[in-house]
């Protein structure tokens, strides 16, 4: 094929599931050697996490991840509502999940979180600029908030109670900020 764009032109979609969360479709779609497979497709609104620092130390949220069985250390996140720009459910994350409500935020980077199976976007923002307000969890929704040294840092994911590639951007992200005064 060389060169060639490679293209998977959808013949049909059958629509799976219809989450709060996630959507999944079934598409059959026609390869470029005419043959025809299926792929099935998570659909998801994207999501916005913000990688914060308050005098020195990360601000993360421990909680219960059902699918791990098991709870993990995680920068603050949460999914896009309808309509929403990535910036502003960043903020509104930030301050349900932990209290804390940014004076400014920067878009470091956004990727795709799981690119053979979802298009979830994921959009990581920054801040060293917060100030303590009010935490509104989610009803079903219990996390507990822990500002962090780069030292225990390190040590959770050493442990694997961190271990999602959100926050490991994080920390990495952190780890450089320290040692070149840059973000990227």
């Amino acid at each position: 094929m060389g060169n060639q764009i490679w293209n998977e032109p959808t013949l049909s979609t059958e629509e799976i599931f219809k989450g709060k969360v996630i959507n999944l479709q079934v598409d059959t779609i026609k390869l470029p050697d005419g043959r025809t497979a299926t792929r099935e497709i998570v659909r998801h609104p994207g999501a916005a996490a913000v990688i914060a620092l308050h005098e020195g130390k990360l601000v993360v949220v421990e909680q219960y991840r059902k699918p791990l069985e098991k709870t993990q250390i995680e920068i603050p996140a949460g999914k896009l509502d309808p309509n929403e720009a990535p910036e502003v459910a960043a903020a509104r994350e930030l301050e349900e999940e932990t209290g804390y409500v940014a004076k400014q935020i920067k878009l470091l980077h956004a990727f795709y979180t799981s690119p053979g199976f979802a298009d979830e976007k994921l959009y990581v923002y920054f801040t060293d600029q917060v100030e303590q307000g009010t935490q509104h969890l989610d009803e079903d929704e219990d996390v507990i908030v822990k500002l962090i040294t780069l030292e225990e840092a390190e040590r959770y994911i050493a442990s694997g109670d961190i271990s999602d590639a959100k926050t490991l951007l994080a920390v990495y992200t952190w780890k450089l900020l320290l040692a070149t005064g840059k973000l990227q």
